[in-house]
């Protein structure tokens, strides 16, 4: 099994990494958590965030995966939504201590991730950071930057991994708030429109 291959399912873990845009949306931050699963002969960890925007969609998120067994590899992964300027991969800063360019790896038909090799230097900025900024620069030239707290970073990537069931948990609580939010959203919306065609005296 390639390399490429172990690391596209290890992105793939958490699961619901279905962002389609990046907007200006309040984003809902899911926080920092880890996971883990056996791929073949490969243990897997995934340390990760999700910035999700108000209708659920995952606008960014951030992986730290360690890979042991057959292949033995450790990245620091980005995935953005599509419709991305790849030449200029992702800009990632933390705090004012270090910048770096992530080059993109490969795309899926919703989302595009970019990484570089995660090392022991990087995994210590990380825990002693305040916030990273990830950037993106979409079709139009425009930068996209979104603001990861690192609060609770270290607790994620040195405690135990979630269960199984602690993460559909998870999953499940943030969907329903997002369902709610998004319902809030669209009756707003409604009595905005309504109020405007009868104010308008249509």
């Amino acid at each position: 099994m390639s390399k490429t291959t172990v690391l596209a399912g290890a992105a793939a873990i958490a699961a619901g990494l279905s962002a389609t845009t990046a907007t200006a949306q309040a984003q809902r931050p899911a926080g920092w958590f880890k996971v883990c699963a056996k791929q073949d002969a490969n243990d897997i960890c995934n340390t990760q965030f999700q910035s999700v925007a108000s209708t659920g969609q995952v606008v960014t998120a951030v992986s730290l995966i360690d890979v042991k067994g057959d292949v033995e590899r450790r990245v620091f992964q980005v995935t953005v939504p599509t419709g991305r300027l790849i030449p200029a991969g992702i800009k990632l800063r933390i705090d004012d201590k270090r910048e770096t360019t992530l080059p993109y790896l490969f795309c899926f038909p919703q989302s595009c991730i970019a990484e570089v090799k995660l090392d022991d230097d990087l995994v210590n900025i990380l825990k002693n950071g305040g916030k990273m900024t990830v950037t993106s620069t979409n079709v139009q030239q425009k930068e996209n930057p979104i603001e990861i707290t690192l609060e609770g970073f270290t607790a994620a990537y040195d405690g135990p991994p979630l269960k199984q069931e602690e993460f559909a948990n998870r999953q499940r609580e943030l969907q329903d708030e997002l369902r709610k939010k998004a319902e809030e959203a669209r009756k707003k919306l409604q009595e905005a429109q309504e109020k405007a065609k009868n104010d308008s005296g249509g």
